[in-house]
């Protein structure tokens, strides 16, 4: 691209400013400042402007509660529910550049209280509800907030999870917070602390109903979200206001086309960049109608997601490899019983989806007429990055490849030295130009920022994923560089292997470890959970082994091949390999708190032990 500057400028365009920018982009490496001088608001964006466009009667989000209450908001109760928010947070002390904490569970008040708080200036930091009262803690103190937004409780299957407990613990060690807001959900009974904890209605009793929007810098931060701190403290990843607003809109209608007809539906939280992106400030940005659910794909059956898909008419559907293979471990039965003719799109988020996944996802729910959407991206990059592009051309999709990088992503996979590997080789991901979607810095902590991601290569932003470009230019993710094993001088990546694993027809999903060994320094284990009606045996053990061997080659030939009916995962879908790790190798597993189900960790423990005893 000859003229990223320009053509960003361009992008920009299709946004509303109050004021025009004086600059693109002022890069001071690896500082970026875009659009600097411009002003706008995220809020106006996703509210105000589409009220202007006679979107006011128009359903805005469809909520669906786990236990089959829902509400529809319509643009003008969107509208209407956050500025009497944005109020209440204002006479409550809320000003321009405060940090506001949310802790909440997939209710509309999550998507309501963000905004609210972008409508003012202030800056929110969700944290996603299953973290622990520690973790809740963590964040608070580093961003020194004096406001935090919470509920009674949530619900995830059939149980109450406590919230307003949780913060009570954390506030024990965060002496910054002045005020906690609590929006009631469930019912259940909590205290509530006198001067200090305020409910929804007090908050809201009383206020205006419009709220002028500030308008702020385009370099004014729009929100702190954390990375989940598995490598080591968690980071305050700051996005931008005008930089995120641009480049998420941009790449949201590229990847999924939206039109006015559009009933989008992403299943992540909004504790996550995903929830941030792709469930609040993509959709609403280009007026489509979100449906945001509660619950989880399983409860109370098998069929909830695509009895939902079916009743609301979604037309985009954006999940994760995880649910996917979750699902179609147990056939075609379920989503065959509901009618799925309104999808258009399918999206995938969160990790590489594996082929055998791909095929399933566009055959079985999209009756093979559905592009599937494989996105890349990170937290740091605030929008997808690589993905196909529906929006812009129909490209020919490869399943198991995210994609071309989207237009003004100067994307290229380096070896060790720096340098570009040739097209088939792996090597790891790198940004070669800023972007606009880019992470402004790592909150509090400028030298981290440069040397997490501008050190090893310089001039690139490292990414740290592994991944290979072919001869057509797409980019094949294989996965974090950091969860890899090194077996015998060998750099393996975990997904490599557990790709080769699900290939296996009796397999559905898998997770690839690394324990200790005297002799290889590493060796290599495999926890496996078969299709449902696979019997596991000796047999199958081997022949997983030996299909192993054969896709990889004799060094990729596991120590251990564990069954098991689940993987250990949060409650956001990822894998929690590192407590696999923990279990493969005789030691405790550590920290499960924020574990969707922790009897996955005993019956890994079971299938190690019995194992052991019959080698």
């Amino acid at each position: 691209m000859r003229d990223p500057e320009g053509f960003w400028a361009d992008e920009a365009r299709k946004l509303e400013w109050f004021r025009p920018w004086d600059r693109v982009l002022n890069w001071d490496p690896p500082f970026a400042r875009w659009f600097e001088g411009g002003e706008l608001n995220a809020s106006y964006l996703c509210l105000d402007r589409n009220l202007a466009s006679g979107r006011s009667d128009k359903v805005a989000i469809h909520w669906e509660g786990e236990d089959g209450t829902s509400r529809s908001l319509s643009y003008a109760d969107l509208h209407r529910e956050v500025n009497r928010v944005a109020s209440g947070l204002r006479r409550l002390g809320v000003a321009n550049g405060d940090v506001v904490v949310l802790y909440l569970p997939m209710i509309p008040e999550a998507a309501i209280f963000m905004l609210a708080c972008a409508r003012i200036g202030a800056i929110h930091c969700v944290v996603f509800s299953g973290f622990s009262a520690q973790a809740l803690a963590d964040r608070i103190n580093n961003t020194q907030a004096r406001f935090v937004v919470t509920a009674d409780a949530g619900r995830r299957r059939g149980r109450s999870i406590p919230l307003k407990s949780t913060v009570d613990t954390a506030l024990a060690s965060t002496p910054s917070v002045r005020n906690v807001v609590v929006v009631p959900h469930t019912g259940v009974e909590i205290e509530m602390a006198a001067g200090r904890d305020v409910t929804l209605e007090e908050l809201t009793r009383d206020v205006d109903d419009w709220v002028e929007p500030e308008h702020v810098k385009a370099t004014h931060p729009l929100f702190i979200l954390y990375t989940s701190g598995t490598t080591g403290k968690p980071k305050g990843i700051v996005h931008s206001t005008g930089g995120y607003l641009v480049y998420n809109s941009s790449a949201f209608q590229w990847a999924f086309d939206l039109n006015d007809d559009s009933v989008y539906w992403c299943t992540a939280d909004v504790g996550w960049v995903t929830g941030h992106s792709a469930v609040v400030y993509g959709p609403l940005a280009h007026g489509a109608t979100v449906l945001i659910y509660e619950g989880t794909p399983d409860y109370p059956d098998l069929g909830r997601w695509w009895q939902l898909i079916e009743q609301y008419g979604v037309t985009a559907f954006y999940t994760s490899p995880t649910a996917i293979r979750m699902l179609m471990q147990h056939g075609d039965t379920w989503p065959a019983a509901h009618d799925l003719s309104s999808l258009q799109i399918l999206g995938s988020v969160g990790e590489p989806i594996n082929p055998e996944a791909w095929h399933w996802f566009h055959e079985t729910i999209g009756a093979g007429r559905c592009p599937v959407v494989d996105t890349w991206w990170q937290t740091e990059t605030g929008s997808f990055m690589i993905a196909a592009t529906p929006g812009i051309e129909v490209l020919p999709l490869k399943p198991g490849a995210a994609g071309l990088p989207l237009p003004g992503i100067d994307a290229v996979v380096l070896d060790d030295d720096g340098n570009p590997t040739p097209d088939g080789e792996k090597g790891t991901l790198a940004i070669r130009k800023p972007w606009p979607g880019m992470l402004m810095t790592v909150y509090g902590d400028e030298e981290r920022y440069r040397r997490q991601y501008w050190s090893r290569f310089p001039g690139f932003y490292n990414a740290d994923d592994f991944a290979i470009r072919d001869s057509d230019g797409y980019f094949h993710v294989l996965g974090r560089a950091d969860e890899t094993l090194k077996i015998a001088g060998h750099r393996l990546g975990s997904l490599e292997i557990e790709n080769a694993t699900v290939s296996h027809e009796a397999i559905a999903e898998a997770a690839a470890v690394g324990v200790p060994d005297p002799v290889k320094g590493e060796a290599l284990v495999v926890f496996a959970v078969p299709m449902e009606g696979v019997q596991s045996s000796p047999a199958l053990r081997q022949e997983i082994i030996q299909h192993i061997r054969t896709a990889l080659g004799a060094i990729v030939t596991p120590e251990a091949v564990y069954f098991v009916s689940s993987l250990p995962k949060t409650r956001s879908g990822k894998i929690m390999r590192r407590v696999l790790r923990a279990v493969a190798s005789d030691k405790p597993p550590g920290d499960v708190t924020t574990l969707e189900d922790e009897a996955s960790v005993h019956e890994a423990t079971e299938a190690y032990e019995r194992l052991k005893s019959e080698l």
